[in-house]
């Protein structure tokens, strides 16, 4: 068996009705109802810890981007959706290993907030709580939190580093065994072993501490998604795992050796970061059938929902007076979203789409990695692409629940075990332990050993 550090890590990424294909919820043997019903995400949940899968991370978006736009709302299956925190807290009580991780803005939260819900979700879950922290890119959402336009990306991002550093340090307000709990002595925590965090930086002042004992993991996992530069950096300063949409193997290859060669200048290592590109996946017993499932969903597509995703996706251009059956032009990034648009203008110029093919493509996978075939066709792929170094790992999407999360974790997770590429059994109690990250020292303790 080899070394759990040379086996592919998984996450499996949900949102909304948990479908992540645009027309997912579309077919008959799909649930449609996932968006409000614990009872589904319970099932979701315990089908990956068949699998021994490593976590279920939990997309957000605060706010309907096409609220403005009845046909759009009309087709749009993201439209009722619970709050990622109530989900997982219900989660970590009918779960024993999966991890459990969630989008939370930094754009429109406070920092102490944050600290104070992952530590609590770190503490019931028994350690394996993780964090995807995000700087938001639907315009929109600036519309609910009393502003009147959403802040610019460079400075979103300026934002989230002061955000990312205070959680962290509020994280550590106590040290490891600071609570004696001691009744015959009366103390009941170790007052030495409190410490105040008083920040104070350009966008935020918090003085904490943070009211309670250290989370399990110490820090719960810190995950970041984003390709532009600010993205990059600020992940290979803090970041514990990357989400990331990569297309093709040399550009996911180009990615890894470029975040990992950042890491040395924060004085971390590479085995300290986990780079997990999202995975599209259809699976047949033969590539025929594979490629029959991905045609029937591609059927049920609706264009104009297709389009409308595509140009939110793409930072809210407007591409109503380019022709839909011609090609799409260069964009650069903007504000909304930097890296997105000139992404998805090269995957359209390489896969030769026009911006009709390509709203098709992306309802489809969203820009990430699509594998098509039998289970031995597609652990060649992920085997390809991890032995090639352009991923420690991928972040799975199923077009469809539940048949595309089955068919995964039954047919592909086996293939994968049986080369040796995947654990049989979990080898930690925490997110960290499963993931081969190691516990982070307290940054207090570390200042005063120093």
């Amino acid at each position: 068996m080899a070394d759990r550090n040379e086996q592919l890590k998984f996450a499996v990424f949900m949102s909304g009705d948990s479908n992540y294909h645009l027309a997912g919820w579309r077919l008959p043997e799909a649930h449609a109802d996932s968006g409000l019903k614990f009872e589904r995400w319970a099932e979701f949940a315990k089908t990956m810890e068949r699998g021994k899968l490593d976590m279920l991370f939990i997309a957000d978006s605060i706010g309907l981007a096409d609220a403005d736009d009845p046909v759009a709302t009309s087709q749009n299956p993201q439209t009722d959706r619970l709050e990622p925190f109530t989900i997982l807290s219900a989660l970590a009580a009918v779960t024993k290993h999966i991890g459990l991780a969630a989008t939370a803005h930094t754009n429109y939260n406070e920092p102490f907030h944050i600290a104070r819900k992952f530590a609590s979700l770190d503490h019931i879950s028994g350690g394996r709580a993780g964090w995807n922290f995000v700087t938001g890119a639907n315009a929109q959402d600036a519309l609910n939190f009393s502003q009147d336009e959403h802040t610019a990306h460079g400075d979103r991002y300026d934002k989230a580093e002061e955000f990312a550093d205070i959680v962290k340090g509020l994280w550590d307000s106590f040290e490891d065994g600071a609570f004696t709990r001691n009744k015959e002595t009366g103390q009941y925590v170790d007052a030495s072993k409190l410490h105040v965090l008083n920040y104070k930086g350009k966008f935020y002042q918090v003085k904490g501490p943070l009211g309670m004992a250290r989370p399990p993991q110490g820090h719960p996992v810190l995950i970041q998604a984003g390709k532009s530069e600010p993205a990059k950096e600020i992940s290979a300063r803090v970041a514990d795992a990357v989400f990331t949409s990569q297309s093709t193997m040399e550009d996911a290859k180009v990615f890894y050796d470029d975040v990992k060669g950042r890491l040395a200048k924060f004085g971390r290592t590479p085995d300290q970061l986990k780079i997990m590109p999202g995975c599209v996946v259809f699976t047949g017993r033969t590539a025929e059938e594979a490629e029959e499932k991905y045609q029937r969903l591609d059927s049920l597509i609706s264009q104009p929902a297709a389009l409308r995703l595509l140009q939110e996706r793409m930072g809210g251009v407007d591409l109503s007076p380019y022709p839909f059956d011609g090609p799409l032009p260069d964009f650069e990034g903007n504000k909304n979203r930097m890296s997105n648009p000139p992404a998805l203008a090269k995957l359209a110029r390489r896969e030769g789409l026009t911006i009709r093919g390509l709203a098709l493509r992306f309802a489809a996978a969203r820009g990430h990695l699509m594998l098509r075939g039998t289970p031995s066709m597609i652990a060649d792929q992920m085997e390809h692409w991890f032995k090639s170094g352009a991923c420690d790992g991928f972040i799975f999407m199923p077009v469809y629940l539940p048949g595309a999360l089955d068919d995964f974790v039954d047919q592909v997770i086996p293939e994968l075990q049986r080369r040796g590429l995947f654990r049989k059994e979990y080898e930690g109690k925490t997110l960290r332990e499963n993931l081969g990250l190691a516990r982070p020292p307290n940054g207090f303790t570390v200042a005063k050993t120093s």
